[in-house]
């Protein structure tokens, strides 16, 4: 019997039609968990790395992550892979919402699919019962209404949508997957869900998933839940609200003045001084308290960090994070614009984060002359109106939307006429977190440059962002650090000064653990399908290095300690990378935005990524060596590297290789 996963992948060829139901390696569990981990093993597997991503052997993969479905708290997140069109490296997007536990239900751990349909379909699972459905009268509707009308048309109420808009359809490389209260939306796995013909996906299950030990399982969430309701009634102090308890708690707090004075505006350029005032602040918080009916829930959670929205003429939206003040930054513009427009862009299906950069970037080249009226005709007069203009260019590729759907890398390399030099906020083609801050800091600066998710909100997590500015909340908040692998991570928390300099931090060799702790505990997420809220993200969470063996173990019944945890994380992050380098990916590319901090070290940058690299049993160009890989048990990556000449065979960087970086 199987403990925790079902087992069972579906198999889809859009092409054919055909439909199968596939049993998987047993051993996979043990060795990359679920997830992410398995993801990239099949991607790695059966996606060569010259394989586009709109070829039809592109894979696009949702997966319940190895605990989703059990009794865990906030453990519901679905895993969506494949090849970004933004990047041309591995994507993989994270969703809440009930899909994933629905999907184990009704008997699958994955759903693979490949090919392109001939015409729009989506795809029904009903327990034993899969069906690919027409779905040409859903063209064009948005990913909202489209989940109402399958649901109406199944007469399945219960039943668990991800769907896409028009954004997808049109293949707009930051397309989102909206499903109920969350979204698979960084990197553009709608875009490829678009170009496969694939309108949506509805699932709905009704059997049982296996536990190994369920008596111990169920006291070790216990403990979890009990954890939840001891941090959420004790905040970390001195930190922000939104980083004090658990989840993504955005929406039911208001603390819209940390964002706004630490993040930047526009395409992540300006900084709004002085525009923060008491007046302000009750003019958003009365907007935020009329457009929100009501918080909400992932599955089996009891954190509530989404909201249900409601602005007139709009289809009722979920909102949660960050992304309820992405809009109005962009356009520089307030809280109650910000909500309008987010509620209609996830109607079409596009990424919160990416959209109003890509949007800020057109009207700042416009500004300066290098869009002109030729290139925008009817380009309204308002700041406003201008972005809901763009918005719907974008959307439908019409005209200039048609150069900025591909993201601001390639819009400013297509625009041309200095628009590249506008491009200031993207990592490996793909847009960041809108920040700008003060003085380098060497955790996040590592987090940035080599994180394969290039995402911050999916790296970063339980290590303050700046040093705390007394001793005594220092000596408070290491108090009840249980979370921390290591003793000296306390002592660097204690040790660091708000006046250390950067080049000078405490210990590089501290920097790296952190970091590699920090990424370690995401990988270990996004395969167990846990929300990073309850555990890699917060400052100090209910899930961590030395409870989830113990929780993994009694729910699979795999012998896992944390030395092991250790080594998959190790091995599941190894290998993305190694897909990454197999499709190109080089020292080259690993740099952060480049006006992200306002100070800058770069011989102390390039130090830190020489040995940085080391540390990860990386070369000087960011490669996995030989025998890093063959002692994680990927000996079939570093076969296939020596084959292609990526790395000789005594591990080092190839010859070739040596004279492309030359």
């Amino acid at each position: 019997m199987r403990y925790a996963e079902t087992g069972f992948n579906l198999e889809i060829d859009l092409s054919r039609g055909s439909i199968q139901r596939v049993q998987s390696d047993p051993g996979l569990a043990g060795l990359y968990l679920g997830g992410l981990g398995t993801n990239a093993k099949i991607l790695w597997d059966r996606v060569p790395p010259e394989t586009e991503p709109f070829s039809p052997d592109n894979l696009l993969i949702f997966s319940a992550g190895l605990l989703c479905g059990t009794p865990a708290p906030g453990a519901n997140r679905t895993i969506v892979s494949t090849f970004s069109p933004q990047t041309h490296l591995m994507a993989f997007s994270m969703m809440g919402g009930f899909f994933a536990p629905e999907l184990k239900y009704a008997g699958y751990d994955k759903v693979i699919l490949r090919g392109k349909s001939p015409k729009l379909v989506y795809l029904w699972i009903h327990n034993d019962k899969v069906e690919i459905r027409d779905a040409s009268h859903l063209k064009g509707k948005g990913a909202l209404e489209t989940t109402e009308l399958i649901k109406g048309e199944l007469k399945e109420p219960k039943a668990h949508v991800a769907a896409i808009g028009l954004a997808g359809e049109n293949r707009v490389h930051f397309a989102s997957i909206e499903q109920g209260r969350s979204s698979a939306s960084r990197l553009g796995v709608g875009a490829v869900m678009g170009d496969k013909g694939l309108k949506a996906i509805a699932v709905r299950g009704t059997k049982d998933v296996n536990i190994a030990r369920p008596a111990e399982f169920i006291g070790l969430c216990s403990q979890v839940l009990d954890y939840i309701k001891y941090r959420v009634e004790n905040p970390v102090k001195g930190v922000p609200a939104i980083f004090g308890s658990l989840g993504f708690q955005e929406m039911a707090i208001h603390d819209e003045a940390w964002h706004v004075t630490a993040f930047s505006w526009g395409n992540a350029r300006h900084r709004r001084k002085g525009f923060w005032t008491e007046e302000v602040e009750k003019a958003w918080t009365a907007t935020a308290e009329k457009v929100r009916l009501r918080l909400i829930s992932c599955y089996n959670c009891p954190m509530q960090c989404g909201a249900t929205m409601k602005y007139p003429g709009i289809h009722p939206y979920m909102m949660k994070c960050y992304s309820k003040l992405t809009y109005t930054m962009a356009a520089m513009s307030d809280l109650e614009f910000g909500l309008k427009i987010a509620g209609l862009a996830q109607e079409y299906g596009v990424d919160g984060y990416t959209t109003p950069q890509v949007m800020a970037f057109a009207v700042e080249l416009y500004e300066a002359g290098i869009l002109t009226d030729a290139d925008m005709p009817g380009f309204p007069a308002t700041n406003e109106e201008r972005h809901f203009w763009l918005l719907e260019k974008i959307v439908r590729r019409e005209g200039i939307g048609d150069v900025l759907a591909d993201g601001v890398y390639w819009a400013a390399r297509k625009i041309g006429r200095g628009a590249e030099a506008y491009d200031h906020n993207t990592t490996k083609k793909h847009e960041q977190m809108p920040i700008k801050l003060g003085v380098m800091n060497p955790i996040f600066y590592l987090m940035y440059a080599t994180g394969e998710k290039m995402n911050i909100t999916q790296i970063e997590g339980q290590v303050p962002q700046a040093p705390f500015v007394t001793r005594e909340l220092r000596e408070e908040f290491v108090k009840d650090w249980i979370q921390v692998p290591d003793e000296k991570f306390k002592e660097f928390v204690l040790n660091w000064e708000p006046t250390t300099p950067a080049p000078y931090y405490p210990s590089a060799e501290v920097v790296f653990d952190l970091v590699n702790w920090l990424e370690s505990m995401h990988y270990i997420d996004d395969s167990l399908g846990l929300c990073a809220g309850l555990s890699s993200f917060p400052m100090k969470p209910p899930y961590h290095i030395h409870n989830l063996p113990k929780i993994i173990s009694a729910a699979t019944g795999l012998d896992i300690d944390e030395a092991e945890l250790w080594k998959i994380a190790r091995r599941n992050r190894n290998l993305v990378r190694a897909i990454n380098v197999s499709r190109g990916m080089r020292r080259k590319d690993e740099k952060p935005p480049e006006d992200h901090w306002r100070k800058r070290f770069p011989e102390y940058e390039a130090e830190l990524l020489d040995r940085y690299y080391a540390f990860k049993g990386w070369n000087h160009d960011g490669i996995p060596t030989q025998e890093s890989l063959d002692e994680l048990g990927l000996d079939y990556v570093s076969r296939d590297f020596i084959q292609r000449g990526i790395l000789t065979d005594n591990g080092g960087a190839s010859a070739r290789e040596s004279l492309a970086e030359t």
